[in-house]
C-alpha cells in the first residue's frame, strides 16, 4: 500500500504538461519561450547544461549541427537519388568528401541554424495551447489535488470524482501532436525546401551551383515562382508532421511507463522518453519524408533553368520511389536518420520539460 501512494505521489508530481493538472491560458507562454531552449540544445547539443541536474546525463554532449547535419546531407542525398549514384550511406559520405571536401558535408546547414529556436518555439508552444484547449473542451480533464494536500494513506486520483479524467489521453497527446504539426509545417516548409536544395548541389566549385547560398535560392524562387514556389512541398510536409501523432503519443506513453516502473528523475525520464518517441515518429514517418524530399528537390522549372519538373503531384513522386527501388525505396537514407533522431530530441525534450517545470 505504501509503496502505491508513492507511486501515485510521484505520478502526481512529476506529470508534464497537459497530465496532472489543468494549466490556464496565462501559462501558454511557457510553450513558447520553453520550445526556444529545445532549439538551443539541438544547436549545441548541451540541454543538460541549461540547468544543475545530478544523473546520468551529466556527462552527455552532443554538438547536433556539426555532427548531425552531415547525417542529414547524407540522409537527404540518399533519398533523392537511386543506387545508380550511391549503393549506401557510406559511400555516399566518402564520394562528397572526395570530391566537394568535408564542407560539403554542411551544404543546407544555415538554413535549420537559423530556424531551429523559431521552429521548436512554435512548435512546442503550440502544442502546449493544443494539450490545455484539448484538456479544457475535448476530454474534461479535471485537475488532480496537489500531493502537498493529500492525506498520505490517500492516493492523489482517488481525490477526482467518479469518472473524470485527470490526464490527457495518450491518445489526446496524438491528436496535438497532429496539430502542432500543421501549425509549424507553414514555417518548416520553406526552411526545408532551401535546406534540400543546397544540400543535392553537387558541384565543388560555388560558380557551378545554381545556388549561391540560402538567401540567394530563397531570392531566386520567389522572384520566378513566386510564394508558391517557395512553399514547393507544404502539402507533403503537412502529410510528413501528422506523424507527430506518434511521436508525441508515444512521448506520453514512455514516460508513464518510466515514470510508474523506474527511480529515474524527471530529466532522465524526458532523455529516454524524448529519444525513443523520435525512434518511434521515424519509424512510423520515414517513407513520407522520402516522398517528401522529393518533391522540394524536384525542378521547379520556368526561368530557374534547373530541370524539367517530374512530380507534378504528391503521388507521382510516390510511385517513382517505388518504380526505382520497390518497398526498400521508401528506406533509404534510413540509417543515417536513425542514428541521429535519438540524441539530438533527447536533449531537446530534456530542455523543454526543464525550463516548462522552472517557468512561473
Amino acid at each position: 500500500m505504501a509503496a502505491d501512494v508513492r507511486r501515485e505521489t510521484k505520478l502526481a508530481a512529476e506529470a508534464s504538461s497537459g497530465q496532472a493538472k489543468k494549466p490556464g491560458a496565462s501559462h501558454d507562454y511557457k510553450g513558447f519561450v520553453a520550445g526556444v531552449f529545445s532549439g538551443i540544445a539541438k544547436l549545441t547539443g548541451k540541454g543538460h547544461k541549461l540547468f544543475t541536474w545530478k544523473s546520468l546525463l551529466a556527462n552527455v554532449a552532443f554538438r547536433p549541427i556539426l555532427v548531425g547535419h552531415p547525417f542529414d546531407t547524407v540522409k537527404v542525398r540518399l533519398q533523392t537519388t537511386d543506387a545508380a549514384r550511391f549503393s549506401g550511406p557510406l559511400q555516399c559520405l566518402l564520394q562528397t568528401v572526395r570530391n566537394e571536401g568535408f564542407v560539403g558535408l554542411y551544404k543546407g546547414a544555415t538554413p535549420p541554424l537559423v530556424g531551429w529556436m523559431f521552429m521548436d518555439s512554435v512548435m512546442l508552444g503550440s502544442l502546449n495551447v493544443y494539450r490545455r484547449l484539448l484538456s479544457e473542451h475535448v476530454f474534461d480533464v479535471q485537475p488532480a489535488a496537489m500531493p502537498s494536500t493529500v492525506p498520505a494513506a490517500v492516493p492523489t486520483a482517488a481525490l477526482s470524482s467518479p469518472g473524470a479524467r485527470t490526464s490527457l489521453p495518450t491518445y489526446g497527446h496524438g491528436i496535438a501532436g497532429i496539430m502542432a504539426g500543421c501549425t509549424v509545417s507553414f514555417i518548416a516548409a520553406p526552411v526545408e525546401h532551401v535546406k534540400a536544395r543546397l544540400q543535392i548541389q553537387y558541384a565543388a566549385n560555388k560558380a557551378d551551383r545554381l545556388y549561391a547560398g540560402p538567401v540567394d535560392c530563397l531570392r531566386k524562387i520567389y522572384a520566378r515562382h513566386g510564394a508558391r514556389g517557395v512553399y514547393h512541398g507544404l502539402s507533403a510536409t503537412l502529410l510528413f508532421r501528422g506523424f507527430f501523432f506518434c511521436w508525441w503519443g508515444s512521448y506520453d506513453l514512455l514516460s508513464r511507463y518510466l515514470r510508474a516502473s523506474t527511480d529515474l528523475g524527471a530529466p532522465a525520464v524526458n532523455f529516454w522518453a524524448g529519444g525513443l518517441s523520435a525512434q518511434v515518429f521515424w519509424l512510423t514517418s520515414y517513407p513520407s519524408d522520402v516522398v517528401k524530399q522529393r518533391i522540394m528537390t524536384d525542378p521547379l522549372g520556368g526561368g530557374l533553368n534547373d530541370g524539367v519538373r517530374r512530380f507534378p503531384r504528391w503521388k507521382d513522386a510516390a510511385a517513382a520511389v517505388y518504380r526505382e527501388g520497390g518497398w526498400r525505396g521508401y528506406w533509404r537514407g534510413f540509417v543515417p536518420c536513425f542514428l541521429r533522431a535519438f540524441p539530438a530530441n533527447a536533449m531537446a525534450l530534456v530542455a523543454f520539460e526543464g525550463v516548462m517545470r522552472s517557468l512561473p
